[in-house]
């Protein structure tokens, strides 16, 4: 029988298991043929149209587990030194360690050597570009980082960047069209699965809301948000929890000042305040306990009942809380009007930012001059790590060690990677560390043990961002949707591209073209701490073959979209999943970390103090998963090496 359902989901076709050269699918025995055979049929593979298990792929992680578990220094060798000398050298070609090269080359003039090294075989870090072709037409997506957004306003540093690379924030509603979907009546739904609930069943979403980045909190009207309840396999007593604590407002915390209760709830996760002071039934639970996922990367159960207030959930209505924020508040659920407005996304999201920055720092491999032609661009791979050029970004190289040399050598740091099996160092006078925080205490070597236990505190958060190309989206047009929410699934988010048109790029208006479809899965362990989960989602995502998620992807959409004529079989084109089991930085929770609840000194500020001549950046640095984050870091420490220097 499972085999038979395979067949019906298309699993045996090959489209999906075949990597793409220069935009271009292998023939179908590509799949027997070696990687040199394939070097061989095309000199310079390209990253972004290579589908299948994407993101942290295989080769670009094992060096590094070798390393943290103490294996790798006993088979390594003695590296080769290149001889080459470096001003600059920056570990990690994301967009906090581009962003560095970048204000270190404004700063140190045209004539530094700067060198860029990272272990994936792509730039952009997270900011990853997918690309598709299906039916003649290129499809971009996004493999991680979204948008130009963020829950604060943007600093001066970080808004001077990007329009620096020609990016105009204020001309978002120019290229969006926000009316393509809901002039054909498509809004939101919510996917009930039978292994949560008992039956499969698309319910459309009580209210509609105008694309993916509706304002927080919007709420529905009280008789279409029943006559919703109504459509779902929802218990009786579930459905009436549901609608009292939208538009029944009562005190659960009387006698206390709002002062008082924002104390309490930052104590409280969301899960017990429905529990044990709304009163709610299981059900509830249910239907909310993925809505954090996206941004905290764990569910009600460990997210506080404070943070859900401000990201506007229901049940505080009748609490008579001021606005301002309480102690120990998640940055993501601090409101401000400033950093709503400044928003834009690009087809690809950030990895448009990537590309700009690439293009300023090694003009030869990224054609073109403005923030739109960068959109069609096809980046030269080959280009990025010439000889005797001032700046050069080397990929597929995982840095294993940053030791100071001295006092015998002239005072610089020695820089040793991995590269296609082999030790190779360079030497630099200054180097940035804008990887990831908890790698850092395995590579360099000396840090004062409070520094190393901070960086190692930074755990990240596990994710999958996964885009499908499918030949058209007539199913969707049929079902009247255009995103799904699925609480008990396992992709808890799926949704049209947003229809974005920009630089040459024409977002596909007609159902009947092809399009991205984008899927989100972050994998969680109710019950356990923030960072414990985490930790198991890490495990799940680095142990799963991309045979598996295929499979959930099939299937989910085969029965979620089933009632619209969806046949995974003929409509799926390809699928990349992008794999991270370490995505967002970390971001402190007043549930788990009690120096954030206490305002004390927070491990991000240990974690990032200067040692030497090596300076620490990434979003990890401020423990806060936005782009601004990584551009406001890497400037600090560019200021702290110049400043030193």
């Amino acid at each position: 029988m499972a085999a038979r359902r395979d067949r019906e989901l298309g699993l045996q076709r090959r489209i999906t298991r075949r990597d793409f050269l220069d935009g271009t699918a292998l023939a179908v025995g590509a799949a027997l043929i070696g990687p040199r055979w394939l070097h061989a049929l095309e000199p310079e593979p390209y990253p972004p149209a290579l589908t299948g298990l994407r993101g942290s792929h295989e080769g670009a992680y094992e060096a590094a587990h070798a390393l943290r578990d103490g294996d790798f220094w006993k088979r390594a060798g003695a590296p080769r030194d290149t001889g080459e000398v470096y001003d600059l050298v920056v570990v990690g070609a994301g967009i906090s360690g581009l962003a560095a090269a970048r204000y270190f080359r404004q700063a140190a003039g045209p004539s530094a050597r700067i060198l860029v090294v990272d272990n994936h075989d792509d730039f952009g870090g997270h900011a990853r570009r997918n690309e598709f072709r299906v039916g003649g037409r290129l499809l971009l997506g996004y493999g991680g980082t979204f948008s130009i957004d963020s829950p604060a306003p943007y600093s001066a540093v970080a808004k001077k960047l990007i329009a620096d690379l020609g990016i105009d924030v204020s001309r978002w509603d120019k290229v969006v069209e926000h009316g393509v979907y809901a002039s054909r009546g498509l809004s939101g739904a919510v996917f009930f699965d039978k292994q949560t609930f008992g039956v499969d069943r698309l319910v459309k979403e009580p209210a509609e809301r105008e694309d993916a980045v509706a304002s927080r909190g919007r709420r529905p009207t009280a008789d279409s948000f029943r006559k919703f309840l109504a459509e779902t396999p929802l218990s009786e007593g579930a459905r009436r929890d549901l609608l009292r604590i939208q538009y029944e407002p009562k005190d659960y915390l009387p006698g206390l000042s709002s002062d008082q209760k924002k104390a309490k709830l930052a104590r409280l996760s969301y899960a017990d305040y429905l529990t044990t002071l709304a009163g709610c039934e299981a059900g509830v639970l249910a239907l909310y306990r993925s809505r954090p996922h996206g941004l905290y990367g764990v569910g009600i159960d460990a997210v506080s009942a404070q943070d859900a207030w401000g990201l506007g959930m229901p049940g505080f209505d009748g609490l008579g809380l001021d606005p301002k924020p309480g102690p120990g508040m998640g940055l993501d659920a601090i409101r401000s009007d400033e950093a709503e407005n400044y928003f834009f996304h690009f087809p690809d999201g950030n990895a448009t930012i990537t590309r700009l920055l690439v293009r300023a720092l090694v003009p030869g491999a990224m054609p073109g001059q403005t923030a739109d032609d960068v959109v069609l661009a096809r980046a030269r791979y080959g280009a990025l790590d010439v000889a005797g050029a001032p700046s050069r970004i080397r990929l597929s190289s995982t840095v294993v060690r940053v030791a100071e040399r001295g006092p015998a050598a002239p005072r610089d740091v020695e820089v040793t990677y991995s590269r296609a099996g082999r030790l190779e160092s360079v030497r630099a006078a200054n180097v940035v560390l804008a990887c990831w925080h908890s790698v850092i205490p395995y590579i360099c070597e000396g840090l004062p043990e409070a520094q190393r236990a901070a960086l190692q505190s930074a755990t990240k958060v596990p994710l999958l961002y996964t885009n499908v190309a499918l030949r058209d989206w007539t199913a969707f047009a049929k079902l009247g949707v255009s995103r799904v929410q699925s609480p008990g699934a396992y992709w808890s988010s799926a949704f049209l591209d947003l229809p974005v048109s920009l630089g040459g790029y024409t977002f596909p208006r007609e159902p009947e073209q092809p399009i991205v479809m984008h899927l989100g899965r972050t994998p969680c362990q109710p019950g356990l701490s923030a960072r414990d989960q985490h930790q198991v989602g890490r495990l799940e995502l680095l142990n799963t073959p991309f045979e598996v998620y295929e499979r959930e992807i099939r299937d989910q959409l085969a029965r979620m979209l089933g009632a619209g004529g969806f046949d995974p079989a003929r409509d799926i084109a390809a699928i990349t999943v992008n794999r991270w089991p370490h995505g967002y930085a970390y971001q402190y929770n007043s549930l788990w970390d009690r120096f954030w609840l206490e305002a004390k000194e927070t491990p991000c500020e240990i974690a990032r103090r200067p040692f030497g001549r090596i300076a620490i950046a990434n979003a990890d640095a401020g423990a806060y998963s936005y782009t601004d984050a990584a551009i406001d870091h890497a400037y600090r420490a560019v200021q702290e090496l110049i400043g030193r220097a």
